[in-house]
């Protein structure tokens, strides 16, 4: 399974939206909250050599727990970025939106930011899902680039220190030449129904006490997505299923994921058979348990596609 961990809410405090009953608050559209984009990501300046064409440059500042500045406003949260006079060395080109070229740089923490107060690092796990469309998209974008280049330091090919080139999007191997790309991971993630009012929903021993998600897990070598969609459900939990259909995609670069979200229907026995190495826990949930917050105590939080398709199951808009 492939679905972010996270705490439970003590009784005495009020719940935060994790622990809401599912369908609540209204799903935002088809769009998972961390696909949303408001930016051109402009690959065609990538190999210019100044991407940002003599404009002034909005660098976000991410540090090595993968935190960035953060300003708590009255509509919000927003990131705080530090105004450079032109691209800095060493920083990522991320686009440009409204005219104003955007960049991402490793970096360490501060109280300010170019004389801007910063209120918070937040992760984007934390913040990701308050925050508007054009800061969501370039923080998933900043976030994921910037872990390619953490963990690909050294050519694949020959073990070399690679170079950077193409404002940070393609890594070249100095003795065979050959240019390396950022990697991604696909994963798929799928609630598996039985063509009615319930869904399975399972939990790993690692997660915290009560949370309970759909199954994922990654796609192998030579299979389709929804070859992996069937296996996966087979091997976690021991169910046959058919009529898998594609709901929507979300990056999760943590660090190089992107998780590919289906329902699938349950076929013939719906018995579960539990791979004890993977699940801890599974069991079937009807769509009023999960409504009306006789459920799981925790449901995956808003920035995760789990939560999204869940949302919309309950909300009778998937199966």
């Amino acid at each position: 399974m492939s679905v972010p961990p996270g705490g439970s809410t003590p009784a005495d405090v009020p719940p935060t939206r994790e622990q809401w009953p599912a369908g609540t608050p209204p799903t935002n559209g088809a769009v998972p909250v961390l696909s949303r984009s408001a930016h051109d990501r402009a690959h065609l300046s990538r190999s210019l050599p100044d991407p940002a064409g003599g404009r002034p440059v909005r660098v976000l500042t991410v540090d090595e727990r993968r935190t960035v500045p953060v300003h708590e406003g009255d509509d919000g949260p927003s990131l705080v970025w530090d105004e450079q006079p032109a691209l800095p060395v060493g920083a990522v080109y991320l686009g440009e939106a409204d005219g104003v070229p955007y960049a991402a740089v490793r970096g360490e923490r501060a109280l300010t930011v170019n004389g801007r107060p910063v209120d918070t690092w937040s992760g984007l796990r934390e913040v990701g899902a308050a925050l508007g469309d054009l800061d969501a998209g370039l923080l998933a974008e900043a976030i994921g680039i910037l872990e390619w280049h953490e963990r690909a330091r050294f050519s694949p090919l020959s073990g070399a220190p690679t170079t950077v080139e193409r404002a940070g999007w393609v890594q070249r191997d100095p003795v065979t030449g050959v240019e390396l790309f950022p990697r991604t991971d696909p994963a798929v993630i799928m609630l598996v129904h039985d063509g009615g009012d319930r869904c399975v929903l399972g939990r790993q021993a690692v997660w915290p006490p009560g949370r309970f998600s759909i199954l994922a897990g990654f796609v192998e070598p030579g299979e389709s997505a929804e070859g992996a969609v069937a296996r996966e459900v087979a091997e976690e939990v021991g169910l046959t299923v058919t009529d898998i259909r594609y709901v929507s995609s979300q990056p999760w670069p943590f660090p190089q994921s992107l998780m590919l979200g289906f329902t699938a229907r349950v076929e013939g026995d719906d018995t579960l058979r539990l791979d004890p190495t993977e699940i801890e826990e599974a069991r079937w949930w009807t769509r009023e348990e999960l409504a009306s917050g006789r459920g799981p105590e925790a449901l995956p939080p808003p920035v995760s596609i789990a939560r999204h398709i869940i949302d919309r199951w309950v909300a009778g808009e998937l199966g």
